[in-house]
């Protein structure tokens, strides 16, 4: 969708130049920039969102532990659990 913004020069002129300095054009470098914004903002209403999943590299290490448990407790004889 192509549309019109009034932008300060000086912030104009900061966009394009980084925009270049990343080798992409300005319209891309803006439609980051926005979508970065809506990402963040929607965080800001939902800051439980911030960490979640921070933990999710130790999923694997979880399950290797249960096992490892599992198979512990399945050596147990039934008469020694009482």
């Amino acid at each position: 969708m192509k549309t019109t913004l009034e932008i300060p020069d000086r912030t104009f002129r900061r966009a394009k130049a980084t925009a270049s300095a990343l080798g992409i054009p300005l319209r891309e470098y803006v439609t980051r920039a926005v979508e970065d914004k809506l990402t963040k903002s929607q965080r800001a209403e939902k800051p439980w969102l911030e960490c979640a999943g921070e933990l999710a590299h130790l999923h694997r290490e979880t399950i290797r532990i249960q096992k490892r448990i599992d198979e512990e407790f399945g050596r147990i004889e039934p008469e020694d659990l009482t």
